[in-house]
Protein backbone atom coordinates (compact mmCIF):
# COMPACT_ATOMS: atom_id res chain seq x y z
CA UNK A 1 0.00 0.00 0.00
CA UNK A 2 1.18 3.55 -0.54
CA UNK A 3 1.98 6.73 1.52
CA UNK A 4 -1.58 8.36 1.79
CA UNK A 5 -1.20 11.56 0.45
CA UNK A 6 -4.80 13.49 -0.02
CA UNK A 7 -5.15 16.97 -1.28
CA UNK A 8 -8.60 17.43 -0.46
CA UNK A 9 -9.21 19.73 2.40
CA UNK A 10 -8.96 19.37 5.93
CA UNK A 11 -13.09 20.25 6.25
CA UNK A 12 -13.73 18.23 3.41
CA UNK A 13 -14.42 14.79 5.65
CA UNK A 14 -18.48 13.69 5.80
CA UNK A 15 -19.49 14.73 9.79
CA UNK A 16 -22.63 13.94 12.00
CA UNK A 17 -24.66 16.94 12.69
CA UNK A 18 -22.98 16.91 16.30
CA UNK A 19 -19.28 16.49 15.20
CA UNK A 20 -16.83 18.53 17.91
CA UNK A 21 -14.89 20.81 16.37
CA UNK A 22 -11.25 19.36 17.58
CA UNK A 23 -7.48 19.83 16.20
CA UNK A 24 -5.60 16.72 14.69
CA UNK A 25 -4.05 16.11 18.34
CA UNK A 26 -7.05 15.59 19.50
CA UNK A 27 -8.23 13.32 16.75
CA UNK A 28 -5.39 11.12 17.17
CA UNK A 29 -5.37 10.81 21.02
CA UNK A 30 -8.77 10.34 21.17
CA UNK A 31 -8.89 7.66 18.66
CA UNK A 32 -6.06 5.63 20.86
CA UNK A 33 -9.04 5.75 23.62
CA UNK A 34 -11.40 5.04 20.91
CA UNK A 35 -9.48 1.43 19.76
CA UNK A 36 -8.74 0.64 23.55
CA UNK A 37 -5.40 1.75 23.79
CA UNK A 38 -4.69 1.95 27.81
CA UNK A 39 -1.13 2.63 27.74
CA UNK A 40 1.35 4.31 25.22
CA UNK A 41 5.42 5.13 25.43
CA UNK A 42 6.39 8.34 23.93
CA UNK A 43 8.96 11.04 24.07
CA UNK A 44 8.14 14.36 23.09
CA UNK A 45 9.50 17.10 20.76
CA UNK A 46 9.12 20.02 18.95
CA UNK A 47 7.09 18.51 16.49
CA UNK A 48 5.09 16.01 18.62
CA UNK A 49 4.39 18.58 21.62
CA UNK A 50 0.87 19.19 20.45
CA UNK A 51 0.11 15.55 20.77
CA UNK A 52 1.71 15.31 24.13
CA UNK A 53 -0.55 18.47 25.53
CA UNK A 54 -3.55 16.38 23.95
CA UNK A 55 -2.17 13.66 26.09
CA UNK A 56 -2.48 15.42 29.43
CA UNK A 57 -6.44 16.10 28.21
CA UNK A 58 -7.08 12.13 28.35
CA UNK A 59 -5.50 10.89 31.27
CA UNK A 60 -7.68 9.25 33.10
CA UNK A 61 -8.05 6.79 30.04
CA UNK A 62 -4.67 6.30 28.60
CA UNK A 63 -1.12 5.81 30.90
CA UNK A 64 1.56 7.93 28.95
CA UNK A 65 5.31 6.13 30.10
CA UNK A 66 8.11 8.38 29.65
CA UNK A 67 10.91 6.25 28.43
CA UNK A 68 14.56 7.57 28.16
CA UNK A 69 15.30 6.75 24.70
CA UNK A 70 12.46 6.47 22.03
CA UNK A 71 13.87 3.30 21.20
CA UNK A 72 13.32 1.69 24.83
CA UNK A 73 10.20 3.24 24.44
CA UNK A 74 9.26 1.16 20.92
CA UNK A 75 10.67 -1.92 22.71
CA UNK A 76 8.19 -1.50 25.96
CA UNK A 77 5.60 -0.98 23.28
CA UNK A 78 6.89 -4.55 21.83
CA UNK A 79 6.81 -6.17 25.48
CA UNK A 80 3.27 -4.75 26.38
CA UNK A 81 2.14 -6.25 22.91
CA UNK A 82 4.09 -9.49 23.34
CA UNK A 83 2.51 -10.25 26.48
CA UNK A 84 -0.70 -9.39 26.05
CA UNK A 85 -2.01 -9.99 22.17
CA UNK A 86 -2.75 -6.29 21.99
CA UNK A 87 -1.17 -3.25 19.81
CA UNK A 88 1.72 -1.77 21.51
CA UNK A 89 1.66 2.40 20.47
CA UNK A 90 4.94 4.22 20.72
CA UNK A 91 5.40 8.17 19.92
CA UNK A 92 8.14 10.08 19.21
CA UNK A 93 8.93 13.34 17.65
CA UNK A 94 10.41 14.00 14.20
CA UNK A 95 13.96 13.41 12.97
CA UNK A 96 15.99 11.57 15.70
CA UNK A 97 13.72 11.01 17.93
CA UNK A 98 11.82 9.21 15.04
CA UNK A 99 14.34 7.38 13.44
CA UNK A 100 15.29 5.97 17.03
CA UNK A 101 12.12 4.06 16.58
CA UNK A 102 13.18 2.52 13.34
CA UNK A 103 15.48 -0.59 14.84
CA UNK A 104 12.37 -1.55 17.09
CA UNK A 105 10.32 -1.31 13.89
CA UNK A 106 12.21 -3.23 12.17
CA UNK A 107 12.04 -6.09 14.85
CA UNK A 108 8.53 -5.91 15.59
CA UNK A 109 8.43 -6.85 11.56
CA UNK A 110 10.77 -9.76 11.86
CA UNK A 111 8.88 -10.81 14.92
CA UNK A 112 4.76 -10.15 13.21
CA UNK A 113 4.34 -7.82 16.35
CA UNK A 114 1.17 -5.88 16.44
CA UNK A 115 2.22 -2.42 17.05
CA UNK A 116 1.42 1.60 15.63
CA UNK A 117 4.41 3.65 16.10
CA UNK A 118 3.24 7.71 16.24
CA UNK A 119 6.09 10.11 14.71
CA UNK A 120 5.92 13.79 14.45
CA UNK A 121 6.56 15.80 11.10
CA UNK A 122 7.52 19.43 10.17
CA UNK A 123 4.97 21.18 8.88
CA UNK A 124 3.82 20.25 5.46
CA UNK A 125 4.75 23.21 3.53
CA UNK A 126 8.56 22.39 4.83
CA UNK A 127 8.57 18.49 3.64
CA UNK A 128 11.10 18.27 1.55
CA UNK A 129 13.54 21.35 2.26
CA UNK A 130 15.42 19.35 4.89
CA UNK A 131 14.24 21.32 7.65
CA UNK A 132 15.66 20.94 11.05
CA UNK A 133 14.68 17.43 12.37
CA UNK A 134 13.40 16.23 9.01
CA UNK A 135 13.38 12.70 8.17
CA UNK A 136 10.89 10.89 5.81
CA UNK A 137 9.98 8.56 8.00
CA UNK A 138 7.08 6.61 5.47
CA UNK A 139 10.46 6.25 2.72
CA UNK A 140 12.80 4.78 5.78
CA UNK A 141 10.01 2.45 6.76
CA UNK A 142 8.63 1.78 4.19
CA UNK A 143 10.58 -1.71 3.89
CA UNK A 144 10.47 -2.48 7.89
CA UNK A 145 6.53 -1.77 8.25
CA UNK A 146 3.16 -3.62 7.45
CA UNK A 147 1.55 -0.05 6.33
CA UNK A 148 2.88 3.49 6.64
CA UNK A 149 0.92 6.62 6.61
CA UNK A 150 2.08 10.53 5.70
CA UNK A 151 -0.86 12.23 7.03
CA UNK A 152 -1.08 15.50 5.03
CA UNK A 153 -5.09 16.05 5.28
CA UNK A 154 -6.62 16.22 8.78
CA UNK A 155 -9.84 15.02 7.56
CA UNK A 156 -8.18 11.69 6.47
CA UNK A 157 -7.01 11.12 10.36
CA UNK A 158 -9.99 9.39 11.87
CA UNK A 159 -9.88 6.96 9.16
CA UNK A 160 -6.44 6.69 8.99
CA UNK A 161 -5.90 5.51 12.97
CA UNK A 162 -8.95 3.15 12.57
CA UNK A 163 -6.37 1.19 9.40
CA UNK A 164 -3.28 1.30 11.43
CA UNK A 165 -5.05 -0.80 14.12
CA UNK A 166 -7.13 -2.81 11.97
CA UNK A 167 -3.78 -3.58 9.79
CA UNK A 168 -1.81 -4.38 12.24
CA UNK A 169 -3.85 -6.58 14.39
CA UNK A 170 -5.42 -8.33 11.52
CA UNK A 171 -3.71 -11.37 9.28
CA UNK A 172 -0.17 -11.71 10.11
CA UNK A 173 0.43 -8.92 12.73
CA UNK A 174 2.44 -6.40 12.18
CA UNK A 175 4.10 -2.88 12.81
CA UNK A 176 2.09 0.59 11.08
CA UNK A 177 3.46 4.01 11.06
CA UNK A 178 1.23 6.91 11.42
CA UNK A 179 3.66 10.13 10.86
CA UNK A 180 2.02 13.54 11.67
CA UNK A 181 2.94 16.75 10.49
CA UNK A 182 2.63 19.58 13.22
CA UNK A 183 0.29 21.75 11.04
CA UNK A 184 -1.93 18.77 10.84
CA UNK A 185 -2.25 17.92 14.43
CA UNK A 186 -2.83 22.38 15.41
CA UNK A 187 -5.81 22.11 12.21
CA UNK A 188 -9.19 22.01 13.94
CA UNK A 189 -12.18 20.56 11.94
CA UNK A 190 -15.50 18.83 12.71
CA UNK A 191 -14.84 15.32 11.14
CA UNK A 192 -16.68 11.93 11.84
CA UNK A 193 -14.71 10.02 14.19
CA UNK A 194 -15.69 6.53 13.11
CA UNK A 195 -15.50 6.41 9.24
CA UNK A 196 -15.33 3.81 7.33
CA UNK A 197 -12.14 2.22 5.98
CA UNK A 198 -10.88 2.34 2.43
CA UNK A 199 -8.49 -0.86 2.13
CA UNK A 200 -8.81 -2.10 -1.28
CA UNK A 201 -6.92 -5.06 -2.10
CA UNK A 202 -6.52 -5.54 1.45
CA UNK A 203 -7.84 -9.35 2.41
CA UNK A 204 -6.50 -10.56 5.98
CA UNK A 205 -8.70 -13.22 6.56
CA UNK A 206 -7.54 -16.08 4.70
CA UNK A 207 -9.32 -18.28 3.43
CA UNK A 208 -11.45 -21.52 4.90
CA UNK A 209 -9.48 -24.74 4.73
CA UNK A 210 -11.54 -27.11 2.39
CA UNK A 211 -12.29 -30.04 3.90
CA UNK A 212 -10.92 -32.29 1.58
CA UNK A 213 -7.68 -30.59 2.54
CA UNK A 214 -7.83 -31.76 6.16
CA UNK A 215 -8.72 -35.27 5.22
CA UNK A 216 -5.39 -35.18 3.46
CA UNK A 217 -3.45 -33.88 5.95
CA UNK A 218 -4.99 -36.39 8.21
CA UNK A 219 -4.53 -39.51 5.82
CA UNK A 220 -0.86 -38.02 5.37
CA UNK A 221 -0.58 -39.10 9.29
CA UNK A 222 -2.06 -41.64 9.08
CA UNK A 223 0.69 -43.16 6.61
CA UNK A 224 3.32 -41.66 8.60
CA UNK A 225 5.54 -43.57 10.83
CA UNK A 226 7.91 -40.91 11.90
CA UNK A 227 5.63 -37.77 12.49
CA UNK A 228 6.83 -34.17 14.01
CA UNK A 229 4.96 -31.12 14.94
CA UNK A 230 7.52 -28.25 14.00
CA UNK A 231 5.16 -25.06 15.89
CA UNK A 232 6.38 -21.71 15.71
CA UNK A 233 5.53 -18.02 16.64
CA UNK A 234 2.21 -18.04 14.88
CA UNK A 235 1.17 -20.55 17.40
CA UNK A 236 1.46 -17.46 19.82
CA UNK A 237 0.31 -14.72 17.96
CA UNK A 238 -2.81 -17.09 16.67
CA UNK A 239 -3.90 -17.95 20.19
CA UNK A 240 -3.43 -21.59 19.51
CA UNK A 241 -1.83 -23.18 22.35
CA UNK A 242 -4.43 -24.80 23.48
CA UNK A 243 -5.80 -26.44 20.37
CA UNK A 244 -2.20 -27.58 19.78
CA UNK A 245 -1.60 -28.88 23.36
CA UNK A 246 -5.47 -30.87 22.11
CA UNK A 247 -3.63 -31.80 18.82
CA UNK A 248 -0.29 -33.31 20.92
CA UNK A 249 -2.86 -35.20 23.12
CA UNK A 250 -4.88 -36.92 20.81
CA UNK A 251 -2.27 -37.72 17.83
CA UNK A 252 0.89 -38.83 20.43
CA UNK A 253 3.04 -37.11 17.91
CA UNK A 254 5.85 -35.13 19.40
CA UNK A 255 6.41 -31.69 18.92
CA UNK A 256 9.33 -29.47 18.48
CA UNK A 257 9.04 -25.63 18.83
CA UNK A 258 11.15 -22.61 17.45
CA UNK A 259 12.10 -20.43 19.78
CA UNK A 260 9.18 -17.70 19.16
CA UNK A 261 7.03 -20.86 19.73
CA UNK A 262 8.43 -21.26 23.47
CA UNK A 263 5.37 -21.66 25.73
CA UNK A 264 3.01 -22.82 23.41
CA UNK A 265 3.92 -26.33 24.64
CA UNK A 266 4.28 -27.72 28.38
CA UNK A 267 7.80 -28.63 28.70
CA UNK A 268 6.77 -31.05 31.03
CA UNK A 269 5.21 -33.05 28.11
CA UNK A 270 6.19 -36.28 27.86
CA UNK A 271 5.98 -36.10 23.82
CA UNK A 272 8.08 -32.05 23.96
CA UNK A 273 10.95 -32.08 22.45
CA UNK A 274 11.76 -28.50 23.19
CA UNK A 275 13.25 -26.10 20.38
CA UNK A 276 15.20 -26.41 17.79
CA UNK A 277 17.97 -24.81 15.74
CA UNK A 278 21.01 -23.58 16.03
CA UNK A 279 21.31 -23.91 19.64
CA UNK A 280 18.27 -25.65 20.00
CA UNK A 281 17.78 -29.03 22.08
CA UNK A 282 20.47 -32.06 19.94
CA UNK A 283 17.27 -34.47 20.66
CA UNK A 284 14.96 -32.20 18.87
CA UNK A 285 16.92 -31.40 15.89
CA UNK A 286 17.75 -35.35 15.31
CA UNK A 287 13.99 -35.68 15.28
CA UNK A 288 13.44 -33.68 12.77
CA UNK A 289 16.11 -35.00 10.53
CA UNK A 290 14.91 -38.29 11.29
CA UNK A 291 10.96 -37.55 10.36
CA UNK A 292 8.78 -38.93 7.58
CA UNK A 293 6.12 -35.92 8.08
CA UNK A 294 6.71 -32.60 9.61
CA UNK A 295 3.73 -31.01 10.68
CA UNK A 296 5.02 -26.77 10.09
CA UNK A 297 2.86 -25.04 11.84
CA UNK A 298 3.16 -21.24 12.20
CA UNK A 299 6.53 -20.93 11.34
CA UNK A 300 8.77 -19.79 8.37
CA UNK A 301 11.83 -21.96 7.86
CA UNK A 302 14.53 -19.44 9.07
CA UNK A 303 17.77 -19.85 8.23
CA UNK A 304 18.90 -20.69 12.38
CA UNK A 305 16.31 -23.33 12.48
CA UNK A 306 17.35 -24.95 9.32
CA UNK A 307 20.60 -24.38 8.66
CA UNK A 308 21.72 -25.32 5.06
CA UNK A 309 18.14 -25.62 3.70
CA UNK A 310 18.05 -28.44 1.57
CA UNK A 311 19.27 -30.69 4.06
CA UNK A 312 16.65 -29.91 6.21
CA UNK A 313 13.88 -32.60 7.20
CA UNK A 314 15.43 -34.27 4.11
CA UNK A 315 13.46 -37.24 3.78
CA UNK A 316 10.01 -36.01 4.95
CA UNK A 317 6.63 -34.56 3.61
CA UNK A 318 5.99 -31.18 4.88
CA UNK A 319 2.92 -29.66 5.86
CA UNK A 320 3.11 -25.87 6.18
CA UNK A 321 0.38 -24.17 7.47
CA UNK A 322 0.63 -20.16 7.71
CA UNK A 323 -1.77 -17.44 7.58
CA UNK A 324 0.86 -15.30 5.44
CA UNK A 325 0.69 -17.14 2.30
CA UNK A 326 3.92 -15.17 1.01
CA UNK A 327 6.06 -18.30 3.83
CA UNK A 328 4.44 -21.10 1.97
CA UNK A 329 7.34 -22.48 -0.28
CA UNK A 330 9.05 -19.29 0.33
CA UNK A 331 12.36 -21.10 2.28
CA UNK A 332 11.26 -24.86 1.74
CA UNK A 333 8.94 -26.33 -0.64
CA UNK A 334 5.92 -27.95 1.02
CA UNK A 335 4.33 -30.94 -0.60
CA UNK A 336 0.94 -29.46 0.90
CA UNK A 337 1.13 -25.83 1.38
CA UNK A 338 -2.05 -24.60 3.04
CA UNK A 339 -2.94 -20.64 3.62
CA UNK A 340 -5.36 -20.53 6.79
CA UNK A 341 -5.64 -19.62 10.55
CA UNK A 342 -3.73 -22.19 12.31
CA UNK A 343 -6.29 -22.23 15.49
CA UNK A 344 -8.87 -22.55 13.31
CA UNK A 345 -6.79 -25.66 11.06
CA UNK A 346 -6.12 -27.65 15.07
CA UNK A 347 -9.66 -26.92 15.72
CA UNK A 348 -10.82 -28.56 12.82
CA UNK A 349 -7.73 -31.65 12.87
CA UNK A 350 -9.14 -32.26 16.61
CA UNK A 351 -12.80 -33.23 14.96
CA UNK A 352 -11.43 -36.02 13.32
CA UNK A 353 -7.46 -36.56 13.82
CA UNK A 354 -6.83 -40.20 15.96
CA UNK A 355 -3.48 -41.38 18.12
CA UNK A 356 -1.01 -42.79 15.87
CA UNK A 357 0.66 -46.25 16.50
CA UNK A 358 3.95 -44.86 16.35
CA UNK A 359 5.34 -46.51 19.87
CA UNK A 360 8.92 -47.04 18.38
CA UNK A 361 9.24 -43.88 17.06
CA UNK A 362 7.75 -42.24 20.59
CA UNK A 363 10.41 -44.61 21.85
CA UNK A 364 12.97 -43.48 19.61
CA UNK A 365 12.31 -39.75 20.54
CA UNK A 366 12.28 -40.52 24.30
CA UNK A 367 15.66 -41.75 24.10
CA UNK A 368 16.75 -39.41 22.06
CA UNK A 369 15.59 -37.06 25.22
CA UNK A 370 18.02 -39.09 27.26
CA UNK A 371 20.70 -39.72 25.20
CA UNK A 372 21.26 -36.31 24.43
CA UNK A 373 20.21 -34.05 27.58
CA UNK A 374 20.75 -30.31 28.18
CA UNK A 375 23.49 -30.33 30.41
CA UNK A 376 26.30 -28.29 32.46
CA UNK A 377 29.42 -28.60 34.39
CA UNK A 378 27.63 -28.51 38.48
CA UNK A 379 30.38 -29.32 39.92
CA UNK A 380 31.88 -26.19 39.41
CA UNK A 381 32.17 -23.89 42.52
CA UNK A 382 31.22 -20.36 41.07
CA UNK A 383 28.13 -19.77 39.23
CA UNK A 384 27.73 -20.83 35.46
CA UNK A 385 25.13 -19.18 33.58
CA UNK A 386 22.94 -22.52 33.03
CA UNK A 387 23.03 -23.38 36.95
CA UNK A 388 22.18 -19.55 37.54
CA UNK A 389 18.79 -19.40 34.89
CA UNK A 390 18.17 -23.08 36.10
CA UNK A 391 17.99 -21.58 39.99
CA UNK A 392 16.40 -18.75 39.26
CA UNK A 393 13.35 -21.21 37.03
CA UNK A 394 13.19 -23.22 40.13
CA UNK A 395 12.92 -20.63 42.63
CA UNK A 396 9.80 -18.72 40.64
CA UNK A 397 8.42 -21.55 39.46
CA UNK A 398 4.84 -21.21 41.13
CA UNK A 399 4.63 -17.18 40.51
CA UNK A 400 2.92 -15.67 37.92
CA UNK A 401 6.49 -14.75 35.94
CA UNK A 402 6.81 -13.22 32.42
CA UNK A 403 10.80 -13.24 31.24
CA UNK A 404 12.82 -10.82 28.72
CA UNK A 405 16.30 -11.66 27.83
CA UNK A 406 18.69 -9.69 25.77
CA UNK A 407 20.03 -10.74 22.87
CA UNK A 408 23.49 -13.06 23.37
CA UNK A 409 24.49 -16.10 25.10
CA UNK A 410 22.00 -15.45 28.39
CA UNK A 411 19.38 -15.48 25.23
CA UNK A 412 20.02 -19.03 24.57
CA UNK A 413 20.64 -20.49 27.86
CA UNK A 414 17.27 -18.67 29.18
CA UNK A 415 15.53 -20.63 26.32
CA UNK A 416 17.49 -23.79 26.90
CA UNK A 417 17.08 -24.15 31.18
CA UNK A 418 14.25 -21.58 32.17
CA UNK A 419 10.80 -23.78 32.14
CA UNK A 420 8.25 -21.90 30.08
CA UNK A 421 4.85 -23.23 30.80
CA UNK A 422 2.31 -20.74 29.54
CA UNK A 423 2.45 -18.35 25.70
CA UNK A 424 3.82 -14.90 26.48
CA UNK A 425 5.49 -15.52 29.23
CA UNK A 426 9.14 -15.47 27.14
CA UNK A 427 9.87 -12.13 25.81
CA UNK A 428 12.87 -12.63 22.68
CA UNK A 429 14.13 -10.38 20.09
CA UNK A 430 13.88 -13.35 17.62
CA UNK A 431 14.00 -12.52 14.02
CA UNK A 432 16.65 -9.17 14.14
CA UNK A 433 18.55 -10.31 17.34
CA UNK A 434 18.56 -6.79 18.86
CA UNK A 435 20.95 -6.24 21.53
CA UNK A 436 19.22 -3.82 24.19
CA UNK A 437 16.12 -5.61 23.72
CA UNK A 438 15.33 -7.11 27.37
CA UNK A 439 15.07 -4.52 29.80
CA UNK A 440 12.70 -2.10 27.76
CA UNK A 441 10.91 -4.74 26.82
CA UNK A 442 10.59 -5.95 30.50
CA UNK A 443 9.18 -2.55 31.08
CA UNK A 444 6.37 -2.72 28.92
CA UNK A 445 5.20 -6.01 30.25
CA UNK A 446 5.02 -4.68 34.20
CA UNK A 447 3.18 -1.71 32.65
CA UNK A 448 0.53 -4.14 30.97
CA UNK A 449 0.92 -6.65 34.07
CA UNK A 450 1.30 -4.68 37.23
CA UNK A 451 1.01 -7.53 39.99
CA UNK A 452 3.54 -10.13 37.96
CA UNK A 453 6.84 -10.41 38.61
CA UNK A 454 8.95 -9.12 35.55
CA UNK A 455 12.28 -10.60 35.08
CA UNK A 456 14.93 -9.39 32.08
CA UNK A 457 17.40 -11.93 32.03
CA UNK A 458 20.27 -10.37 30.65
CA UNK A 459 24.42 -10.40 29.26
CA UNK A 460 25.88 -6.88 30.48
CA UNK A 461 26.82 -6.25 26.56
CA UNK A 462 23.21 -6.12 25.99
CA UNK A 463 22.20 -4.45 29.01
CA UNK A 464 24.52 -1.47 28.67
CA UNK A 465 22.47 -0.90 25.37
CA UNK A 466 19.35 0.66 27.45
CA UNK A 467 20.86 1.06 30.55
CA UNK A 468 18.89 4.02 31.00
CA UNK A 469 15.38 2.41 31.30
CA UNK A 470 16.24 2.18 34.73
CA UNK A 471 14.96 5.42 35.39
CA UNK A 472 12.26 5.00 33.38
CA UNK A 473 11.08 1.52 35.36
CA UNK A 474 12.07 3.72 39.17
CA UNK A 475 10.28 7.30 38.30
CA UNK A 476 7.25 5.83 36.74
CA UNK A 477 7.03 2.99 39.77
CA UNK A 478 7.44 -0.02 37.29
CA UNK A 479 9.78 -3.33 39.58
CA UNK A 480 11.11 -4.82 36.50
CA UNK A 481 13.95 -7.14 37.95
CA UNK A 482 17.34 -7.40 36.24
CA UNK A 483 18.74 -11.01 36.46
CA UNK A 484 22.29 -9.92 34.84
CA UNK A 485 24.29 -12.33 34.00
CA UNK A 486 27.82 -10.46 34.00
CA UNK A 487 30.67 -11.97 32.27
CA UNK A 488 32.70 -8.95 30.80
CA UNK A 489 32.47 -9.91 27.14
CA UNK A 490 30.39 -9.74 24.27
CA UNK A 491 29.94 -13.63 25.13
CA UNK A 492 28.29 -15.05 22.04
CA UNK A 493 30.99 -13.51 19.51
CA UNK A 494 33.86 -14.99 22.10
CA UNK A 495 32.38 -18.26 21.70
CA UNK A 496 32.67 -17.82 17.39
CA UNK A 497 36.50 -17.01 17.87
CA UNK A 498 36.99 -19.25 20.42
CA UNK A 499 35.37 -21.74 18.07
CA UNK A 500 36.30 -20.46 14.65
CA UNK A 501 38.93 -18.13 14.89
CA UNK A 502 42.26 -19.68 16.73
CA UNK A 503 40.39 -17.58 19.98
CA UNK A 504 41.56 -14.18 18.65
CA UNK A 505 39.84 -11.35 20.39
CA UNK A 506 38.88 -8.75 18.60
CA UNK A 507 37.08 -6.24 20.21
CA UNK A 508 34.80 -8.48 22.37
CA UNK A 509 36.38 -7.50 25.32
CA UNK A 510 33.83 -4.47 27.79
CA UNK A 511 36.22 -3.23 29.82
CA UNK A 512 39.21 -0.82 29.75
CA UNK A 513 41.57 -1.31 26.45
CA UNK A 514 44.98 -2.27 28.93
CA UNK A 515 43.31 -5.12 30.56
CA UNK A 516 44.39 -8.64 29.66
CA UNK A 517 41.66 -9.30 28.15
CA UNK A 518 41.22 -6.94 25.77
CA UNK A 519 43.23 -7.83 22.72
CA UNK A 520 45.27 -10.62 21.33
CA UNK A 521 44.67 -14.59 21.31
CA UNK A 522 42.93 -15.81 24.34
CA UNK A 523 44.95 -18.61 26.76
CA UNK A 524 42.52 -18.39 29.64
CA UNK A 525 40.87 -21.07 31.37
CA UNK A 526 37.30 -22.52 30.09
CA UNK A 527 35.90 -21.00 33.97
CA UNK A 528 38.16 -18.25 33.87
CA UNK A 529 37.00 -14.49 35.30
CA UNK A 530 37.04 -11.09 34.61
CA UNK A 531 40.00 -10.04 36.99
CA UNK A 532 39.10 -6.30 36.53
CA UNK A 533 35.29 -5.73 36.44
CA UNK A 534 33.65 -2.68 34.98
CA UNK A 535 31.87 -1.05 35.15
CA UNK A 536 30.24 -1.05 38.55
CA UNK A 537 26.50 -1.86 37.47
CA UNK A 538 25.32 -1.59 41.33
CA UNK A 539 26.77 1.91 41.90
CA UNK A 540 24.48 2.30 38.71
CA UNK A 541 21.65 0.97 39.61
CA UNK A 542 21.96 2.81 42.93
CA UNK A 543 22.19 5.59 41.38
CA UNK A 544 19.00 5.66 39.20
CA UNK A 545 17.19 4.72 42.44
CA UNK A 546 16.86 1.19 41.78
CA UNK A 547 18.04 -1.81 44.38
CA UNK A 548 20.84 -3.37 43.50
CA UNK A 549 23.44 -6.49 44.68
CA UNK A 550 26.35 -8.87 43.31
CA UNK A 551 26.48 -12.48 43.74
CA UNK A 552 29.42 -14.59 42.91
CA UNK A 553 29.19 -17.40 45.31
CA UNK A 554 26.57 -20.20 44.36
CA UNK A 555 26.29 -20.92 48.10
CA UNK A 556 24.74 -17.25 47.94
CA UNK A 557 22.58 -17.77 44.81
CA UNK A 558 19.30 -18.64 45.77
CA UNK A 559 19.24 -16.17 48.73
CA UNK A 560 20.34 -13.15 46.27
CA UNK A 561 17.51 -14.56 44.08
CA UNK A 562 14.71 -14.11 46.79
CA UNK A 563 15.70 -10.84 47.74
CA UNK A 564 15.76 -9.62 44.18
CA UNK A 565 12.32 -10.93 44.00
CA UNK A 566 11.12 -9.26 47.49
CA UNK A 567 12.15 -5.75 47.12
CA UNK A 568 9.23 -3.44 46.76
CA UNK A 569 10.86 -1.80 43.59
CA UNK A 570 13.17 -2.44 40.70
CA UNK A 571 16.31 -4.18 41.71
CA UNK A 572 19.80 -5.53 39.79
CA UNK A 573 21.12 -8.45 40.87
CA UNK A 574 24.80 -8.79 39.05
CA UNK A 575 25.49 -12.12 38.90
CA UNK A 576 29.15 -12.74 38.32
CA UNK A 577 29.72 -16.04 35.71
CA UNK A 578 33.29 -16.83 34.31
CA UNK A 579 33.18 -15.54 30.30
CA UNK A 580 34.31 -18.84 29.09
CA UNK A 581 31.59 -20.99 28.78
CA UNK A 582 30.03 -21.73 25.17
CA UNK A 583 26.20 -22.21 24.52
CA UNK A 584 26.04 -25.95 23.48
CA UNK A 585 24.71 -27.46 21.31
CA UNK A 586 25.50 -25.70 18.12
CA UNK A 587 24.90 -26.08 14.47
CA UNK A 588 27.28 -23.45 12.80
CA UNK A 589 25.59 -21.19 10.44
CA UNK A 590 25.06 -23.03 7.01
CA UNK A 591 25.81 -26.49 8.42
CA UNK A 592 23.40 -29.36 8.92
CA UNK A 593 22.63 -31.40 12.25
CA UNK A 594 24.90 -33.79 11.50
CA UNK A 595 27.88 -31.34 12.27
CA UNK A 596 26.30 -30.58 15.42
CA UNK A 597 28.92 -29.44 18.86
CA UNK A 598 28.03 -31.36 21.76
CA UNK A 599 31.21 -30.34 23.73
Amino acid sequence: MSTVDSDSSATSGSKPADAPVMNGADILVKSLVDQGVDTLFAYPGGCSMPMHQSLTRFGVDLRTILPRHEQGGAFAAQGYARSTGKVGVAMATSGPGATNLVTAIADAKLDSIPMVCITGQVPTGMIGSDAFQETPMAEICRGITKHHYLVTDLADLPRIMKEAFHIATTGRPGPVLVDMPKDVQLTTAELDLDPEMDLPGYEPTPPEIPSETIRQINAAIKLSRRPVIYAGGGIILGNASDELRQFIRQSGIPVVTTIMGIGAVDPADPLSMDWLGMHGSAYANYAVRDCDLLIALGVRFDDRVTGKVEAFAKDAKIIHVDIDGSELNKNKEAHIPVRGDVKRFLIQMNEIVQHCEIDPWRDHCSELKAKYPLTYDDSFDGILQQHAIKTLSDVTADMNTYISVGVGQHQMWAAQFYKFRRPRTFMSSSGLGTMGFGLPAAMGVQAAHPDALVIDIDGDGSFQMNIQELATCFCEELPVKVFLLNNQHLGMVVQWEDRFMDRNRAHTYLGPIHHDEAKGKSDADRFEYAKERYPNFVQIAKGYGCGAATVRKKADLESAIREMIEYKGPFLLDVEVPYQEHVLPMIPGGHTVDDIILE
